[in-house]
Parts: C-alpha cells; sequence; structure tokens
C-alpha cells in the first residue's frame, strides 16, 4: 500500500467531494484520483520513471505539483520540490547530485532552465504546462488499461527528497519515505483536530515540508478539501479567509506580520479559522497575540524538515496560555532534550533537542557522513536549543547551529561566506542574523578588507547577484579591522552578533 492509496480510497467513499480547489478551479476526489493514475502512467511509459527513479518539480503551488507527489508514491520514486527562489547554480547542484530522470518545468520558470539545461545529463525536461516542441510533454496518457505501478512500493519506501541549505556550502538532500508523511499526517491530525469537515488554506510554497506537510498532505489523509494558492500575497490570503471560509491555514512570521500590516486587518472576517498555524523560527509574541487576542488560537509546530516536520506542537487549548511555547511532544513520536554529554536535562533546564519517531528523515542523500552525525541510535539530534517547563511544554530559546531565518525560509551562513571569502579585496569575513522586525532576522555580513583596499558595501552585495537565492543575499554589510577569535581561531559569532545588533542597519 502506497500513499496514492489514501486518494483512492476517498474517491470510493465520496468521490465527488471536492478535494483541492485552485484559481476558480474544482478538483474532487474522484478527479484527483483519476488524475494521479493518469500521471503516474504517463511517467512510466512516457517517461521510463521506475522505482526509485528521482523527478523534480520547478514551478508555484498548482494541482500538478500534488499530481506528480501522489503518482511518484505510486511508482515508488522520488519527488524532489524544487525552491523556485533558488539560482541556476543552485538547481544545477540539487539536479546533478540527486541524478534526478525528469524536471517538470512551469512556464514561468522555462528561460531559468533553459539557461542550464544543456548542462544536465540524462534528464528529461518536461513541460509542465506550456507547449514547447524542445520539451517533453505530460500529455499522451496511454489509457486507463496499462499499468500504473512499479513491484515493490509499500510505505517503507523513500518518497521525498528535499534539499535543505547547506552548513558546509553545499544544500543536503533530505530522504522521507512514505511512512514519514504517514506517521507526520496522524501528527498533524491531533494537533489541529482536524477532520474531513476542515477547509485548509495553502499559501506558503510546498517545496517546503512547511507548506506541504504540515497541512496539506494531511488534509488529503483526512479526506478534508484545500484551496491552494500559487504563493502568498497578503490581500489574497484575507480575502480568501473572509470570502471561501477555510477552517485552518499555515502562516510563517513573515507572512503573519504582512497580514497584520494590511488597513483592512482590524475588521477582516476571521470567523471561519479554528486555528492559524505557524512555525519555522522563534515566533514573536506580538505576532501570536494578534491572531488570540482576534479568538483564532495561533498553534506553533517545531521541526524540520528531517522531522517531516511535525515533532512537537501546540493545540488550540493551550494557545493562549502558554503563547511562546512549542507545544508538547507529538502523538507519535518521542523527544528528549539533552546537555552536552547527552544526559537527558531537568524541566527548566536547556539543552539540544533529540527526536525520534516514524516522521523521522531516512537519511541523507548520498552523505552517510552527515546522516550518521545527525542520526544516532534512533534519534535525530537537531542542533536547536531549548526547555520543557512543569507541565512539560517546550520552549525554543537559540540554535547550536548557525542557520538564520529569514521570512520562514532557511539560509546558512556558510554558503554566504563561501561568496566573501572568494573576494580578493576582503582579508576575513563572517555572516551573522540581525533582528529584523520585518523578516525576524535578515544576513548581514561582517568584513575585513584587505590591506589598503578601498570596497563600497553596494560593491559587496552587487556580488551575490546571480550568485545565490536573493533572499539569501546580505542586506547589510558592516566593515571592521578584525574579526573577534578564540585561541583556536574560530570566529566567535555570538560577539559579532551582538555588534552586529548595536550597529544601525544602513
Amino acid at each position: 500500500m502506497d500513499l496514492s492509496s489514501w486518494i483512492d480510497a476517498h474517491a470510493e467513499f465520496d468521490p465527488a467531494k471536492p478535494a483541492l480547489r485552485y484559481e476558480g478551479m474544482e478538483l474532487t476526489y474522484g478527479d484527483f484520483a483519476a488524475g494521479i493514475h493518469a500521471m503516474a502512467r504517463v511517467l512510466k511509459h512516457r517517461h521510463g520513471v521506475g522505482r526509485g527513479d528521482r523527478v523534480a518539480y520547478l514551478g508555484l503551488n498548482s494541482p500538478q505539483f500534488l499530481l506528480l507527489l501522489f503518482a511518484c508514491a505510486r511508482l515508488g520514486a522520488l519527488f524532489i520540490p524544487l525552491n523556485w527562489r533558488l539560482a541556476g547554480p543552485e538547481h544545477v547542484f540539487i539536479l546533478t547530485d540527486s541524478t534526478a530522470k525528469v524536471l517538470v518545468v512551469e512556464d514561468e520558470f522555462r528561460a531559468h532552465v533553459e539557461a542550464f539545461r544543456d548542462g544536465i545529463e540524462d534528464c528529461a525536461f518536461v513541460a509542465g504546462d506550456f507547449a514547447d516542441p524542445a520539451w517533453e510533454t505530460l500529455d499522451d496518457d496511454p489509457g486507463p488499461g496499462v499499468d500504473d505501478r512499479n513491484p515493490h512500493v509499500d510505505r517503507d519506501t523513500p518518497l521525498l527528497l528535499v534539499y535543505t541549505s547547506g552548513t558546509t556550502g553545499h544544500p543536503k538532500g533530505a530522504v522521507l519515505t512514505q511512512d514519514a508523511l504517514f506517521w507526520n499526517a496522524l501528527n498533524s491530525l491531533h494537533c489541529h483536530d482536524m477532520t474531513s469537515a476542515d477547509h485548509i488554506l495553502t499559501v506558503l510554497p510546498m517545496f517546503h515540508v512547511g507548506g506541504l506537510n504540515i497541512q496539506t498532505t494531511p488534509a488529503l489523509y483526512a479526506g478534508a478539501t484545500v484551496t491552494i494558492h500559487r504563493k502568498f500575497d497578503p490581500v489574497a490570503t484575507l480575502r480568501a479567509i473572509a470570502r471561501d471560509r477555510p477552517t485552518l491555514t499555515v502562516q510563517v512570521p513573515a507572512t503573519m506580520a504582512a497580514l497584520i500590516a494590511l488597513p483592512d486587518w482590524a475588521d477582516a472576517d476571521l470567523s471561519s479559522l479554528r486555528a492559524m498555524t505557524t512555525g519555522s523560527s522563534i515566533v514573536p509574541r506580538p505576532l501570536l497575540a494578534a491572531f488570540n487576542d482576534r479568538g483564532v488560537p495561533a498553534l506553533q509546530v517545531y521541526g524540520s524538515t528531517e522531522t517531516a516536520p511535525v515533532a512537537v506542537y501546540l493545540r488550540a487549548a493551550d494557545a493562549a496560555r502558554k503563547e511562546g511555547s512549542v507545544g508538547k511532544t507529538a502523538l507519535h513520536g518521542d523527544l528528549r532534550i539533552v546537555d552536552d554529554a547527552g544526559r537527558d536535562v531537568a524541566p527548566g533546564q536547556s539543552g539540544e533537542l533529540w527526536v525520534r519517531g516514524g516522521n523521522v528523515m531516512y537519511e541523507y542523500w548520498g552523505n552517510e557522513k552527515a546522516t550518521q552525525e545527525a542520526l544516532r541510535d534512533g534519534w535525530y539530534h537537531t542542533g536547536d536549543v531549548g526547555y520543557r517547563d512543569d507541565e512539560g511544554f517546550v520552549y525554543i530559546n537559540d540554535r547550536k547551529k548557525d542557520m538564520i531565518i529569514s521570512g520562514g525560509e532557511n539560509i546558512y551562513p556558510a554558503e554566504l561566506e563561501a561568496v566573501l571569502h572568494a573576494m580578493d579585496d576582503l582579508a576575513d569575513a563572517v555572516v551573522v542574523g540581525r533582528p529584523d522586525p520585518r523578516w525576524g532576522e535578515v544576513p548581514v555580513a561582517v568584513v575585513v578588507p584587505g590591506m589598503g583596499v578601498e570596497v563600497t558595501r553596494d560593491e559587496i552585495l552587487g556580488r551575490f547577484d546571480g550568485r545565490l537565492a536573493r533572499f539569501k543575499h546580505p542586506k547589510d554589510v558592516v566593515f571592521v579591522n578584525t574579526l573577534p577569535r578564540n585561541v583556536m581561531g574560530k570566529v566567535l559569532k555570538f560577539e559579532v552578533r551582538e555588534m552586529v545588533a548595536d550597529t544601525p542597519a544602513a
């Protein structure tokens, strides 16, 4: 049994029930099931997709995204949702590292892919929503009588290959099995008290596990209805809440802030929402209070790409009382908070969070060393620091890793530092996060110019163009004479952060 059986079962029970709504179009569970079968046939017989092959997708949110996901589940293939904000070289790395067999591209990204497609070998470039003789297509379904499965596919089969920003300059591909999505769905149902009667509004990008797996795939497991927006727009989101009457939605701090900043926020009709779920970073209390005070419980989910992501969550009954907490350990999972020696700490004491459960990733793709570092004795070592209170509610208070979370996007300084270190006119450089009222935090480059060199802020910032996705670019440059280092030569980033926090933004 694979995950596409979810949709088949709902199509059997209630074929006319709306599964997906998108730009005025409605796809029933019967339509959705038929579309998955057709997509699986095309991938298998027109593009030769076998069990274990990789199918990548570059496009905004759409039903096609989910059709491909569940078709890959049916075939035992791995689905790679590409972050459309990345630069060309970053996409080339992912496609090459994963040895993708198929890349499905939306028209909006055709020119972007044309710039590098000749450098990708043994990959079929498929037009997702346009006609071009130079591209293969998703048409030519061989018909219902043709086999649409591959052998030896079950819930233990890998399904999602999601690349996270790399701490060493290259992203790592987290492999999530079909079983991980199943247990994640069960955790989400318990978090949200989700049922087939719910209506989910998905506005966050589904290339992130947050947009895909906090509510969207769990809703399809439950037989609920999902309304999909191609991308987040605050005005359209607030209008959709009032008009379409969703019961649940997921937002990140940056989108929460954008909604609250709208002139219509104070009088907006939010009465259909049973809850609003957020996560991906330490969420500022005023953002949580803005929803709680409007009678919409602000839930928090803690997790990461490696945990699918639902590992810890705050339920509606505790949202106001425990505002700021990420909740308790997921129903189907385990959590330890440990000191540096791996010993459990007492309530109130901070330590690293370790997570275990069926929702945890299988491995990092082709990276045994990173896998062994992250997964030890069945526990995923998150690198995040937090504590439990006397009632067992978890609070996140720091990150061991240097990751910066800006507007819900993960940014690893190592990627930016690699660009800075290649600049001949800089003697030294480091990147840290600076608190930001809109984005939560933003990356700032702290640089030491070379002896006798004059280089400007704008010159440095301009050198990131085309190298990394724009959301990763430093938002400011701070010039210093030297960087603080310990006796081993390691930069003392906590000192740099304090300095940057005290330096006015340009």
